[in-house]
Order: C-alpha cells, then sequence, then structure tokens
C-alpha cells in the first residue's frame, strides 16, 4: 500500500468557473465499490478515458474518481485554447512529419470534443475563431513568426499573415508588429467544457468528485484505492493524474511541474467594447510561450492575461503570491490596451502544467493492468484528450491507428536529481526570460 500525500489543492480562485452559474458536484464515494475500471482524475485525460471505455466496453462497470470538483482543477484552469496546430515547426523532413503527426492526433481531439457540446449541448462559448501566434518585437517576427508562417507553407497548411494597423483593427490593440492567423483553434471556457463533459457521461461510467486517493495498492492482480470516505476495487486502472503520477509510484524524476498564472477583467460595457472597434472573441500565443504572453477576448467581452510561468516543485502557490500577480498582470493589460484605463482585473488564478524535458508524454502500459496518460506539455486540452481516447483504446484492445502516432512521440526522459534540477531549469528560464524580453 502506498499512501497518496500529495493532493491538488483547490484554492477557490479560479476565474473561468466563478463567472459560471453554480454547479452541485456529484457524490464523494463512501463505503466500499467494485468495479472493471477505475480511473483516476476527471480532467481532459480522464473524462476521454472514461468516456472512451463506456463505449468500448457498454457492459462494464467503470468508476471515475476526481480529488476536486471537475473543472476546478488544471483542465478547468488553462487559456480556453483547442490548439490543432504545433506553436513552432522544424523545417525537415522529420520534424514536418512529426508536426503531421501532432495535427492528426489534435484534430482528432477536436472533432471528438466538438461532437460531445454537439450532442449534449455544453454551454461552454465553443467557438471556432482560430488564433493568432504573434510578436511584439521585429526580432520575434524575423526569429519565430516568418519561419512558422514557412513551414506552416510547406505543411500546406492555410495561414494569413497580418501585421501593422490591420492587426492592430482585429485585436484592438498595437502593441504586436506581426501575426499569422490560423482558422483551427478552438475557443472557450475550459471550466464549463470541463464541467459539460463530466456532466454528461454515459450511464455505465459512476463519477465521484471530491474523492482523492489517499493510499493506493497497485501491485497485485486488482488494484484497491482507498479515499476518505471510501474504498474501490477494480480489475483494471487508467491513471490520468499529469503531475501527480510520482505520488502513485510512477514517472519519478521525468516530469516538471510549472505554475502558469491567469487573469481575467470584468466584462467590458459598450462604450468599452467601441473603443476597440467593436471587435469579435480572439486568441493570441505568443512567439515566445515563457516571456510573452497569452491573451484572448471572449465571447463575454472579457480580456484574458496568461503570463508569469515559471518551475514550482511544490505544485502551490499563496493568495499573496497571486495578488502580486494580479498587479503586474493589470500593468501589462494596461500597456496593451491604454484605451481602458478603468477596466480592472476581476480574477486571478494559478494552473499547473506538466512538462517533460523531451516534449514526451507519460503514455502506455504501465503494468499488467495499469495504464496512464500524463505529461501533456501545457497542450492539455487535445493532447490529454487523445492521450485519454488512446489509452482507454490501448487498454481494451482496440487497434487504433492513431496509437502508434502517439507511441511515436516517445517516453519521458530522465531528468537530474535535486537540487542540480531546480539550478539548471531556474538557470534555463532566467536565460529564456532575458533572451525574449522584448516579447513581454
Amino acid at each position: 500500500m502506498t499512501a497518496i500525500t500529495r493532493l491538488p489543492q483547490d484554492d477557490n480562485s479560479n476565474g473561468w468557473s466563478a463567472i459560471l452559474p453554480e454547479r452541485r458536484p456529484r457524490p464523494a464515494l463512501t463505503g466500499h465499490k467494485d468495479a472493471d475500471w477505475v480511473v483516476v482524475g476527471a480532467g481532459y485525460a480522464g473524462l476521454a478515458a472514461a468516456r472512451r471505455l463506456a463505449d468500448n466496453r457498454p457492459q462494464d462497470t467503470i468508476l471515475l474518481i476526481e480529488a476536486h470538483a471537475a473543472g476546478e482543477n488544471a483542465s478547468g484552469r488553462n487559456s480556453g485554447f483547442g490548439i490543432d496546430l504545433p506553436h513552432n515547426v522544424g523545417s525537415a523532413h522529420d520534424e514536418l512529419e512529426g508536426s503531421r503527426r501532432f495535427m492528426r492526433l489534435a484534430r482528432t481531439a477536436l472533432d471528438y470534443l466538438g461532437k460531445q457540446v454537439h450532442d449534449h449541448r455544453i454551454d461552454c462559448d465553443w467557438s471556432k475563431a482560430g488564433k493568432y501566434h504573434a510578436a511584439v518585437s521585429p526580432e520575434g517576427v524575423k526569429t519565430i513568426v516568418e519561419p512558422f508562417a514557412r513551414e506552416l507553407e510547406a505543411l500546406k497548411e492555410p495561414l494569413t499573415w497580418i501585421e501593422g494597423a490591420q492587426l492592430a483593427a482585429r485585436l484592438g490593440t498595437p502593441h504586436f508588429t506581426a501575426a499569422v492567423y490560423t482558422p483551427g483553434c478552438i475557443l472557450m471556457n475550459p471550466a464549463a467544457l470541463t464541467r459539460g463533459l463530466a456532466d454528461s457521461l454515459p450511464a455505465n461510467v459512476t463519477l465521484h468528485e471530491r474523492s482523492p486517493v489517499i493510499d493506493a495498492d497497485l501491485g497485485g492482480d486488482m488494484v484497491r484505492l482507498t479515499t476518505p470516505e471510501g474504498t474501490i476495487r477494480a480489475a483494471k486502472l487508467i491513471l490520468a493524474v499529469n503531475g501527480y503520477a510520482p505520488a502513485f509510484g510512477f514517472f519519478s524524476g521525468r516530469l516538471l511541474p510549472f505554475a502558469a498564472h491567469a487573469s481575467l477583467t470584468r466584462r467590458l460595457d459598450d462604450e468599452e467594447h467601441a473603443r476597440l472597434g467593436n471587435i469579435a472573441d480572439w486568441g493570441l500565443t505568443p512567439a515566445n510561450a515563457f516571456a510573452g504572453i497569452t491573451m484572448r477576448f471572449t465571447h463575454d467581452r472579457r480580456i484574458l492575461i496568461r503570463q508569469n510561468i515559471h518551475y514550482c516543485p511544490s505544485m502551490r502557490q499563496s493568495d499573496e503570491r497571486r495578488r502580486q500577480i494580479a498587479q503586474d498582470h493589470l500593468r501589462l493589460f494596461r500597456q496593451r490596451f491604454p484605451s481602458l484605463p478603468h477596466v480592472t482585473m476581476e480574477h486571478t488564478w494559478t494552473g499547473f502544467v506538466c512538462l517533460t524535458r523531451n516534449g514526451a508524454p507519460g503514455f502506455g502500459k504501465l503494468a499488467p493492468n495499469i495504464w496512464s496518460t500524463v505529461g501533456c506539455n501545457a497542450v492539455g486540452v487535445t493532447k490529454a484528450t487523445i492521450a485519454g481516447l488512446l489509452a482507454a483504446d490501448l487498454a481494451c484492445g482496440h487497434d487504433n491507428p492513431l496509437i502508434a502516432d502517439m507511441e511515436a512521440l516517445g517516453k519521458p526522459s530522465t531528468l537530474p536529481p535535486r537540487p542540480f534540477l531546480d539550478i539548471g531549469v531556474e538557470a534555463r528560464m532566467a536565460w529564456e526570460l532575458w533572451q525574449a524580453r522584448a516579447e513581454r
């Protein structure tokens, strides 16, 4: 039996869920339950895995357990981009083929999610608005955005080059020099999407929220899990806990947890919206993901700022730290939108992303009755969704050709031991931020 002492923490700060109607979580696990399958983690990966298991094995019983409430952990705290393209593409043949593989996986995930949104009428502001990949500085345009455009052309992907006054008119701010617009990205409220997926599961899936695993016995023919008020015995397990996988005894020394901070303004009124040119909703990813700023103008006229991504092994952030970041986000917002001097930040929150050194996911079979889907490298809407679907197909022995695409991504590489790891990551981050300082 392994005691699970490192648990996710819900700080009740998630702005995406704060702007939604109140939702009643499914009951916590109480007493003992037997099942054919148990899925741990009700984020994008776990929800997709549970639903696909239900489709593959309609006679089986499936338990899905979540430490907190659906939509309150990492899946509901991201920036709400369903990205169908790699951010930056290499021009070599192998790199282009890797990009095609990424697109097959991502677009399958988006088609799947779009079908769930349509079939179950999930109200999450699902919008095929596309996205802008933009640079602030001429150097960023030359070294990142222009090569990105050339390599998308090599992939025969549709794109529009936009710069100067035309870009400012689309975004409502003149802050960016140039951007590549691609039409395939989906924008949404990620907390609403996660809630909707959780509330529309098939009949043979039982979801228990607010049921963190505190003990796990994974060494025998049966999986045995303990929560604060209940126990589970299941024949098979799919682990979808991302950066918390080492607590279960898997991928230790292979996962890098990062904190990502975001803020959301109050809604703009009609006059403020007119100052921006009555623009439509848009999403923007920066030329440099660590130094730059991810931004959105939402369907309900809010502006999202996501900035300040840093290495965070503790996977904890204080309220005081968030207050400091909220002030910094407001400063960055005012630089980009000086025409909106009275708009304030209504919500600031932290989400945790799980990176791997070589960008490979922790996907596949871990033991005769255990499979995993972790390490989505900050593209959780698409990567986690497709990984969950394929983990379920792999576990059921279904011959899905996309499994080969997923396996071709490799396995997470080993990291140096701490404290050398911490020193190396901090030094690399400092260099990255200094090198791309013009993109802030």
